[in-house]
């Protein structure tokens, strides 16, 4: 069987829809449980919005956009608390417009995602205190 990469299918399909692999995006995103359904870009993004995008080293990164700049984009993943500089469009290879759950798939501009992600991100102080925080406890218990 012939494996085709992220950026063909969405360049041959205009969408791609696929299973994460991590932890980043919980407590939205469930691993291996949840299909993710990505689609073509149109112009910048905006915040809020989750791109797929593809790191310098190779690595495919699901994140949300926290904040949109000139040139790039502050991201990070809703179960981080370390935000990530320097993301531009050249990395973006596509971006969520739905998750299927359970058989039922939930848009992005369903008003239940919508007051999740603001809930979420409208208090990453305080969510990023709280993740980084149960790290440094973790981290202490395998000590």
């Amino acid at each position: 069987m012939n494996k085709s990469t992220f950026e063909e299918q969405i360049q041959k399909n205009g969408k791609l829809i696929y299973t994460n692999v991590g932890d980043s995006m919980m407590p939205l995103i469930r691993q291996d449980k949840d299909l993710l359904i990505i689609e073509k870009v149109n112009g910048r993004l905006k915040k809020y919005d989750v791109p797929l995008y593809k790191r310098d080293s190779g690595q495919y990164v699901l994140h949300r956009i926290l904040k949109v700049r000139e040139n790039d984009y502050v991201i990070c993943g809703d179960n981080r608390w370390r935000r990530e500089y320097g993301i531009t469009d050249r990395h973006i290879i596509g971006v969520l417009t739905g998750i299927v759950r359970d058989g039922k798939t939930i848009s992005v501009t369903d008003k239940k995602y919508q007051l999740y992600v603001h809930l979420w991100c409208d208090f990453f102080p305080i969510r990023a205190l709280i993740i980084g925080f149960r790290g440094l406890v973790r981290k202490g218990l395998k000590s």
